[in-house]
């Protein structure tokens, strides 16, 4: 819950705005990317020993690790890629998008979102060509071969999710009001008047 701004009088304001909550609400369902990420974790680990342990031993190694551990990381990448976009913890240029007023900072805010939905759907529609083609051509992986396509397949999976997950933090960042509590300028002249 957000706490009344610092040059608010606590009482009652003309502001529709001022009911609105200042930040995006969270998103729902992150479980699912954080217990992925526990379990690629997980397992890169566990693999990661398990070669060490043969290499020390044995001076061999299992030589479907490190294509494995490349998926996995790759798979981690997309999974927290999910979560930081559910999470608005995504990359932006804070210069631009905690610049300006309320409007200008939610109407930056909901372009970047718009704009990282636009691109994981056209990552996905692409992507699913690439799997099609791993698929049709009976594609196999170059260390283990196994087939392409249980690699790539992956792709369009997490892209859609990060589609999703931006859209949902659209429409949450829509019912923000970006009112910040401290701005950059805030800060200082709350101790000001203090």
């Amino acid at each position: 819950m957000a706490s009344p701004s610092p040059h608010s009088s606590g009482g009652s304001s003309a502001d529709p705005s001022s009911t609105l909550p200042s930040e995006p609400a969270p998103a729902r369902g992150l479980w699912l990317e954080d217990w992925l990420t526990v379990v690629i974790m997980a397992l890169l680990a566990l693999i990661t020993f398990a070669n060490v342990i043969v290499r020390y031993f044995t001076d061999g190694s299992f030589a479907w690790t490190e294509e494995i551990s490349v998926f996995l990381m790759i798979l981690l990448a997309m999974v927290a890629g999910s979560a930081a976009v559910a999470r608005n913890l995504h990359i932006r240029i804070e210069y631009f998008a905690e610049r300006g007023d309320a409007r200008r900072r939610k109407a930056f805010a909901r372009f970047g979102a718009l704009t990282v939905a636009l691109l994981f759907a056209l990552i996905c529609v692409l992507s699913i060509r690439v799997v099609y083609d791993d698929y049709r051509y009976e594609e196999t992986s170059p260390g283990i071969g196994v087939p392409q396509w249980w690699y790539s397949i992956w792709l369009p999976v997490f892209s859609a999710l990060i589609t999703l997950r931006a859209l949902g933090l659209f429409l949450r960042q829509g019912r923000a009001s970006f009112a910040h509590v401290y701005s950059e300028g805030s800060g200082a002249a709350a101790k000001e008047h203090a």
